[in-house]
């Protein structure tokens, strides 16, 4: 038996007629009815490094399963009972209703009682919130993924994204880089995305361990080892901030336009609608006009990275 502190309350399911039609999450008035709960099971979980877990999640309504829709690059609000809630990047696929995989680093309150909770409890999710990766406006060119620990979370999606319209895209390449080689995430994963998905990997680590057989360095040392047309190529980059103006900074230099480049701000959030004001960079609300940004808006935001 689960722990009953992850059970929520019974309640009314939501039947209202905003409720029975995905919302378009390009406009804000119509983002802000996405503030309803989806009670949720955790059907498994799964130790992905010292640090990480990754969670699957099923709605437990069959009808708001089916409704819950959201584009790569959104997040949504992770609620445990008792102890609050965090925002979380969705790191699955968009075509999958049945569960909602989450990647969650133990790092605070809410992600500490998360990693406590075990198979069938019940957790609450709000969401998904935020702008998106522009992937249909992607299609016929090379894609760039970039990603620095943690920050293959949010890659996830995109990876799904394209390996379901694979036809649709030229040269597709996943850089990835961690500290350590313990810390690279998804490992089971690579051989898929490389063979199933045609995508160009390469990894790196700046710590090698005696076992580490692969490349050492940083994440901007992999664009020696290909190339590509720059005018035909978009980027996405996820990771620590500090990352994004190395390789942002070195694409621009190779030609990318940095309105072709996209990056996800991780900021505190709380509310997820723009009300609270904690993740507020200068007037722009993070997560309303954010998490997405490319590069140009970024540099025209004080403090953003």
């Amino acid at each position: 038996m689960h722990d009953m502190r992850f059970t929520l309350p019974g309640q009314d399911l939501n039947r209202e007629p905003f409720a029975m039609k995905s919302p378009d999450f390009q406009k804000k008035c119509e983002v802000m009815i996405t503030d309803r709960g989806y009670k949720c099971r955790i059907t498994n979980t799964v130790s992905i490094s010292s640090q990480e877990k990754l969670f699957l999640l099923r709605i437990v309504d069959p009808v708001e399963r089916q409704l819950f829709n959201f584009r790569p690059g959104q997040f949504l609000m992770l609620e445990v009972p008792g102890y609050g809630e965090a925002p979380i990047s969705i790191s699955s696929d968009n075509s999958n209703h049945e569960f909602i995989e989450l990647c969650i680093r133990k790092a605070g309150h809410v992600t500490s009682a998360m990693f406590e909770a075990r198979q069938g409890a019940i957790v609450s999710i709000r969401g998904p919130f935020g702008t998106a990766f522009p992937m249909e406006a992607m299609e016929g060119s090379n894609v760039l993924l970039v990603a620095g620990g943690l920050g293959i979370a949010p890659v996830r999606a995109p990876l799904y994204w394209i390996s379901n319209h694979r036809d649709k895209y030229k040269n597709v390449y996943l850089l990835y880089g961690a500290k350590e080689p313990s810390q690279l995430l998804f490992s089971y994963q690579f051989e898929e995305w490389q063979k199933v998905s045609n995508v160009q990997l390469m990894t790196i680590v700046e710590k090698p361990d005696e076992s580490w057989k692969g490349r050492t360095g940083l994440i901007t040392s992999l664009f020696g080892e290909f190339s590509f047309d720059s005018k035909k190529t978009f980027a996405i980059v996820c990771g620590p901030p500090i990352m994004f103006q190395f390789v942002c900074n070195y694409l621009d230099g190779k030609g990318i336009p940095m309105n072709r480049m996209f990056v996800s701000l991780e900021r505190r959030m709380h509310c997820g609608m723009g009300k609270c004001c904690r993740c507020m960079v200068g007037s722009t609300f993070t997560c309303l006009d954010g998490p997405v940004f490319d590069y140009w808006s970024v540099m025209n935001l004080k403090e953003a990275i």
